[in-house]
């Protein structure tokens, strides 16, 4: 099954976040925005939910803090008990530093890779800019048709009087979940 797209080409941010702004209050589905670079005026215009990356940062960060004291404790007081100094086997003051550095690596390491993930950005995809000299100095809304009430022709005229440069129609072929 194919979607029909109506893709606006704006040369700055605030038309723009006027055309997201006008499109969502006439129930518009706003699929993306392109830009040349990211902006979190767009992020609110598109009233898009807080990511959960910082969540799985958190979470595989500690997950990684656990694993290396288990593994101290395990390695120092069950598998290999060596008495240095008279210290005791199991001390965790003498962990702190390691486990620390253990839990960053965790966590950086879980935040490039989640980031990846998220955005979709895997190794030899290709890019696909929906219109050129996006990524120089234009922005470009891209709507969705997702019902009768989605006319062309009114949705164009709409982003023209925003300010939109350009107004292209695209037909985009689902990929099946």
């Amino acid at each position: 099954m194919s979607s029909r797209r109506l893709i606006g080409v704006f040369e700055n941010e605030e038309k723009t976040i006027q055309a997201i702004e006008a499109s969502r209050q006439r129930g518009y589905k706003v699929v993306d925005v392109f830009g040349p670079h990211g902006s979190h005026e767009i992020e609110r215009a598109m009233a898009l939910s807080p990511s959960r990356i910082p969540w799985v940062v958190f979470a595989i960060g500690l997950l990684g803090a656990g694993l290396k004291v288990w593994f101290e404790f395990w390695t120092t007081a069950q598998d290999w008990p060596l008495n240095v100094g008279g210290k005791p086997f199991n001390s965790l003051p003498a962990f702190v530093p390691v486990t620390f550095e253990v839990m960053v690596l965790f966590a950086a390491v879980s935040a490039v890779i989640s980031f990846f993930i998220v955005c979709r950005l895997f190794p030899g995809k290709k890019t696909q800019v929906p219109v050129e000299g996006i990524t120089d100095d234009r922005f470009a809304l891209v709507l969705e048709q997702t019902d009768s009430r989605f006319d062309v022709a009114v949705v164009a005229r709409l982003l023209f009087t925003l300010g939109a440069v350009a107004v292209r129609e695209q037909l985009a072929e689902e990929v099946p979940a």
